[in-house]
């Protein structure tokens, strides 16, 4: 219960990226219509679009870009939204290239029929996607509509999506043939969110449908998330998971799944030699499932990926699972974000982290790691992991005793991009010791995060020098601490030329007394949210790298 209200708390003073207001999206319509309708180096190569059809297809591709960042940002949020935003930004310049390839204005002026999802021939596609736009149920007449290119002779359809529609026993039915016909091709499927708002008999039966259809298939990608399962669903999939040796990335989060569903996965699938990513995010697992998803990770030397956030896992099932983590030498991302794994599991954990050269990213925020966890931790991060670019270990009960390991550590981490600390009881003292750290070099650094520490004046002031100068500096947050009037006006001259890097101090209490007032100005939070939302969008261009 603490660590829940100790992520609430997190979270209620974070900025949020995510989703966009209509203001913002409006004005992202109008760039991508003035970058569809000026001369640039893509449009000499492919053509112009008019005004008016610049504009239609802007609307257009922002609906798209805007269904795929929010269908990300709902299965795999990531607090402030910054990896929806990324990908907006990413589908909307991907898009605008396509729609200048197969829609410019000489083209039609030639009499030529610009080509459509429709018209483009199967052969020349791998991808089918139906997930955009609102969650919807399918029937069987739906079904055969939306799934009629897959059906045509000689496709190259090779990656399925059939995330947010809710497929029925005549959808799934429609779609069983089809599906058996392609076993030879696939190799990615996604069925995230696929039964939502049925009966468990009747989503029992779609899924099923569905596993027998794909039994057989080399699938590289499965993700199976957000439906629900528990272990009944998880072994409806029996046949498709018994018939998988080849699996690079298997994706079961908001699953459900208990110890006995744990359980069931580590029973059917055969082999995970191959596995790469294996994300197991916000199920009831605990202790015993834990153990079971060990012999998973511990069978999967390959894993470069691994998740396991928000899943009731104690001390026990930390172990367990640090323990086989120390098999996987090819970790690159580590989150274990949201666990109760405590000191004993957070020293096992670095022990087993003792061999890891290839981290990049570590996500350990509110797994009460406490000191000498906190500790242990940081001086195997010290030793290891010289690329690190993501340490994450808010919400901790980490004190100042722990702060001369932490910033020793930071301070070798020189391609560091993001640093959270925050919910800490680390005070001037060790914020004083982190921004010392951080002083030299670190020039990629993005993001830092010390909020909510008891940090007051002089360790707001000298954190603040310490990371004006950082050039991709996007922001530096110590909100909800106890910074006087004067430590306040202070930093923000030192940020007076970029106060939008400086984050919402509205949280602060100079009189450096609890704050339970939960209430915030949110119309001011928005102002701050739009700004820094738009400023991360007001430089899209056609990007043909995409």
């Amino acid at each position: 219960m603490e660590t829940t209200t100790q992520n609430f708390q997190h979270r209620s003073i974070s900025i949020k990226l995510w989703p966009p207001s209509q203001s913002t999206r409006v004005m992202l319509v109008d760039r991508m219509t003035k970058n569809l309708s000026t001369p640039s180096i893509f449009s000499r190569k492919y053509g112009l679009l008019s005004k008016e059809e610049a504009e239609e297809n802007a609307r257009q591709i922002e609906d798209m870009a805007f269904a795929a960042a929010d269908g990300h940002h709902e299965r795999e949020p990531d607090g402030d939204g910054s990896s929806a935003v990324q990908l907006y930004a990413k589908e909307s310049s991907k898009l605008m290239l396509e729609v200048l390839k197969r829609g410019s204005t000489r083209s039609k002026e030639d009499g030529e029929a610009a080509p459509t999802s429709e018209n483009v021939p199967a052969h020349s596609q791998t991808f089918f996607d139906i997930s955009g736009g609102r969650r919807a149920f399918i029937d069987a007449e739906e079904a055969e509509e939306l799934l009629r290119p897959l059906a045509k002779p000689g496709n190259s359809y090779a990656k399925l999506c059939f995330s947010n529609r809710s497929f029925g026993v005549g959808a799934a039915r429609v779609a069983e043939p089809i599906l058996v016909s392609l076993k030879d091709q696939l190799t990615e499927v996604d069925l995230s969110d696929f039964i939502a708002g049925r009966p468990e008999a009747e989503a029992l039966e779609v899924m099923n449908i569905f596993s027998l259809a794909l039994e057989g298939c080399m699938l590289k990608t499965l993700n199976l998330s957000n439906n629900a399962l528990g272990e009944k669903g998880v072994r409806a999939f029996e046949a498709l998971l018994k018939s998988q040796s080849s699996l690079e990335e298997l994706y079961l989060m908001n699953d459900g799944i208990s110890e006995e569903a744990a359980q069931a996965v580590c029973e059917l699938i055969p082999s995970t030699e191959k596995l790469k990513v294996l994300h197991f995010h916000n199920n009831m697992t605990g202790d015993e499932g834990a153990v079971s998803i060990a012999k998973v990770v511990k069978s999967s030397p390959s894993l470069e990926d691994f998740r396991c956030s928000s899943t009731r896992v104690g001390s026990e099932g930390g172990v367990a699972l640090t323990e086989a983590l120390g098999t996987c030498t090819n970790l690159k991302k580590l989150d274990l974000r949201d666990n109760m794994f405590g000191v004993e599991a957070g020293v096992a954990l670095s022990k087993a982290l003792s061999s890891h050269a290839c981290l990049t990213e570590v996500y350990l925020s509110y797994l009460n790691l406490e000191d000498e966890g906190a500790m242990a931790l940081a001086n195997a991060l010290k030793e290891f992991a010289p690329s690190l670019v993501v340490l994450d270990m808010a919400g901790n009960d980490i004190t100042v005793e722990s702060a001369p390991a932490l910033a020793a550590c930071v301070a070798t981490k020189q391609f560091l991009t993001k640093l959270n600390l925050s919910e800490n009881e680390l005070k001037d003292e060790g914020a004083i010791l982190i921004a010392k750290a951080l002083e030299e070099g670190h020039n990629q650094l993005k993001e830092v995060d010390l909020s909510t520490n008891a940090i007051r004046r002089a360790g707001a002031r000298v954190l603040a020098k310490a990371v004006i100068h950082k050039p991709d500096l996007t922001l530096l947050n110590i909100n909800g601490n106890f910074i006087s009037d004067e430590g306040i006006d202070e930093v923000k001259e030192i940020f007076n030329k970029s106060l939008d890097v400086l984050g919402p101090l509205d949280e602060n209490d100079p009189e450096g007394e609890d704050d339970d007032d939960e209430g915030s100005n949110e119309e001011e939070g928005d102002d701050n949210n739009e700004d820094k939302l738009g400023s991360k969008l007001k430089h899209l261009e056609v990007n043909q790298d995409n």
